[in-house]
């Protein structure tokens, strides 16, 4: 396992001056960049919050160089919310896009996964290989079994996503027993090609990194994707079931060869 530079540290949020400078963080990613609002995004302080914040954790990567007290030293974010306390607040974030029936039926330990974002200045770095790292650590300590979320394509014009969806319709659906399915009100279909028109090489380019990542490491996607207006993305819900990776994916997983990226 690679060290951390000793400019970095890496824990879950503490107080509310984390949680904000988490949202700070989102904010310049999630609003700034990629365009996306909501009905908690405060512009004038410039962060971007909902009302799910104080149920997860926040895995915060933080660059001690930069101004804590300007909520500047938050580079990197992980949202999380394990199947107990989704069950006390009464659902999971993701079932405002997706039908999480079946995996919740499972009875299995589920962690839901979110707002996933890296400064622009850290990306292609150790940025990401640190968060994995600590996100396999907290997965490990709870004993978790399947990790799921929402995973976004940049834009609303399903038209430049068809390669991708349909990529990803046709060799990385769930299997039927933890597979989610979108909403009807913004689903849109993924079969959009048939297989002898779907050219992989155009697909996993126009495929973000981070779902690149979780399909290297034998992820799912759920039925269907999710049009959301709000953030301008286009989404589809990923699925990792832990007693399904190989020996390979499990190293992989647990940091033997390193991390995704």
């Amino acid at each position: 396992m690679t060290p951390i530079e000793p400019h970095f540290a890496i824990r879950l949020a503490r107080d509310e001056r984390d949680l904000r400078a988490a949202q700070r963080l989102r904010y310049e990613v999630f609003v700034q960049e990629l365009g996306g609002t909501g009905p908690l995004v405060d512009h004038a302080a410039r962060l971007e919050a909902d009302e799910f914040d104080p149920h997860f954790n926040h895995l915060l990567l933080i660059d001690t160089r930069r101004d804590a007290a300007a909520l500047d030293d938050v580079v990197g974010v992980y949202r999380l919310l394990t199947s107990d306390r989704a069950a006390t607040i009464g659902r999971f974030y993701s079932e405002g896009e997706y039908d999480l029936t079946r995996l919740k039926a499972t009875g299995r330990k589920l962690l839901e996964l979110g707002r996933s974002c890296v400064h622009p200045d850290y990306r292609g770095g150790t940025a990401m290989f640190h968060l994995w790292n600590a996100l396999a650590d907290y997965v490990l300590d709870r004993e978790i079994e399947i990790l799921f979320g929402v995973a976004s394509f940049h834009g609303t014009d399903v038209a430049p996503l068809r390669q991708p969806l349909a990529y990803l319709y046709h060799n990385h659906l769930a299997p039927e027993d933890i597979r989610v399915s979108a909403r009807p009100e913004h689903r849109q279909d993924m079969n959009l090609l048939p297989t002898s028109g779907i050219d992989r090489r155009a697909a996993m380019a126009a495929t973000p990194a981070l779902i690149k990542a979780y399909l290297r490491l034998g992820g799912f996607v759920g039925d269907g994707a999710w049009v959301d207006h709000a953030f301008n993305t286009t989404d589809v819900c990923l699925l990792m079931d832990t007693s399904r990776m190989s020996a390979k994916h499990r190293d992989f997983y647990v940091r033997k060869q390193g991390a995704p990226g």
